[in-house]
């Protein structure tokens, strides 16, 4: 930091500022997380400097051979982590990583079904703002109004109405465990593939926290910070590699393809070029810090802590989607409270309290407004909080939220906040 410090002084003084903000207020954004230091110094080391476009060992540029261990190490260690038999690191993002799983298993135009976006989807499960929307007849599935869940009697219904090529499950406002068998046995009835989307609850099911895809999923597509805490990227996995079901072969050969190759090859060069070699070894970093028996515990404690959130906003009168939560995540309908989820964000942000706004499922408002917001508990977990901290820190959101024009409680619950804040500290390794 020292040597941006003298070059650029105006970009270190921005840094210093985040740094700042990440440590004195409370991050409760559900898909935000602290990378450890390890995993930092890798993003910020010397593999940035390599480019490698290609898999290890059919590289278009020479001088690999030390960044196609660390792919190789990243992909062996992920590969354990899930009990996956194959698994690509090479994508960006989350996003991409879901572009790269539907060019390979179906065609543009082919229909799709995914969770509604208003009901706990991402962009990428078929918005029509959307790639996915755009370039696919996406039928969207939804929660049953009386409970919050994915209403299964309704994707079975679109199922065999629509006939779709393939069923994504998962989201990222959805607060409940992904019922990867149900989603399978519809998918059989009706000859879908089946791609789960797991960037939220990734190191919850890595951790044994949360069912896992592996045995029910065509493909699996995640991120890698989140609740596993590494780098911002993307992964693609399957539980094992196998001939490709359309008979694709290679040109020269004639061998049918496996599908490691299709999905290898959609990512790079179908729809990114070179690798960015020092996510890639951060994202090994990440990996394997994963697979020690401490992140276990860690993993946890996020949903400890997420129960204990949800059960005090329950015991102050919140109204929660689905009712709680199984894994990191809390989807807050402030209906009943008199408050946009805009209005809500401003306010607590302004206390120091980072969440989003959200919208709820058969919400009225915008997207810009919402009726609700997002809370997550991975950031305060890796802060080292517990059961006491989120007590407290319900109490402090219910403060604000009851009197949000309130100015001397905004005052007090920045001090509360600051205060806190102090006592857990994060990334020490910044001022040594």
């Amino acid at each position: 930091m020292s040597v941006i410090k003298r070059f650029d002084p105006e970009l270190f003084n921005i840094i210093q500022r985040e740094i700042q903000r990440e440590v004195s207020t409370l991050e409760l954004i559900a898909s935000e997380n602290f990378a450890s230091y390890a995993v930092l110094e890798a993003a910020g080391g010397v593999m940035t400097n390599k480019y490698a476009e290609g898999y290890p060992g059919k590289r278009y540029y020479g001088g690999c051979e030390h960044v196609d261990e660390a792919e190789n190490l990243a992909r062996a260690r992920l590969r354990k982590l899930f009990n996956a038999g194959y698994a690509n690191v090479q994508p960006h993002s989350g996003s991409q990583a879901n572009m790269a799983a539907l060019m390979t298993f179906i065609n543009i135009g082919d229909t799709v079904m995914g969770l509604d976006l208003a009901h706990g989807g991402h962009l990428t499960h078929g918005s029509p703002v959307n790639f996915s929307g755009q370039l696919y007849n996406f039928v969207s599935y939804h929660v049953a109004k009386s409970t919050g869940r994915v209403d299964f009697d309704e994707v079975h219904k679109l199922a065999v109405q629509n006939k779709p090529k393939l069923i994504i499950c998962g989201g990222s406002a959805y607060p409940r465990f992904i019922e990867f068998e149900q989603f399978r046995e519809i998918a059989n009835k009706v000859g879908s593939f089946l791609m789960a989307d797991i960037a939220h609850p990734s190191g919850l099911i890595a951790a044994g926290l949360h069912p896992s895809p592996i045995p029910f999923c065509d493909v699996i597509t995640s991120t890698t910070h989140k609740t596993l805490r590494g780098p911002r990227g993307g992964i693609i996995m399957t539980s094992e590699d196998r001939e490709n079901p359309w008979g694709k072969t290679a040109p020269k050969s004639g061998r049918v393809k496996m599908m490691s190759e299709l999905i290898d090859s959609a990512v790079m060069p179908g729809m990114q070029g070179g690798p960015l070699m020092h996510i890639i070894a951060a994202k090994a970093v990440a990996f394997g810090e994963a697979l020690k028996p401490e992140f276990k515990i860690y993993a946890r404690q996020i949903v400890d802590n997420a129960q204990s959130m949800a059960e005090e906003f329950l015991n102050r009168g919140f109204q929660l989607v689905s009712g709680g939560t199984d894994t990191h995540l809390i989807l807050i309908d402030l209906t009943n409270k008199n408050i946009t989820g805009k209005e809500a964000e401003d306010i607590l942000s302004m206390a120091g309290i980072t969440v989003n706004k959200n919208m709820v499922p058969f919400d009225k408002r915008s997207p810009f407004i919402t009726s609700g917001i997002r809370i997550g508990t991975p950031a305060v977990t890796t802060r080292n909080m517990g059961k006491d901290e989120m007590i407290e820190i319900v109490g402090l959101i219910d403060q604000i939220i009851s009197e949000p024009e309130n100015l001397a409680i905004l005052r007090r619950t920045k001090q509360c906040v600051i205060d806190l804040c102090r006592s857990f500290p994060l990334y020490e390794e910044f001022h040594e």
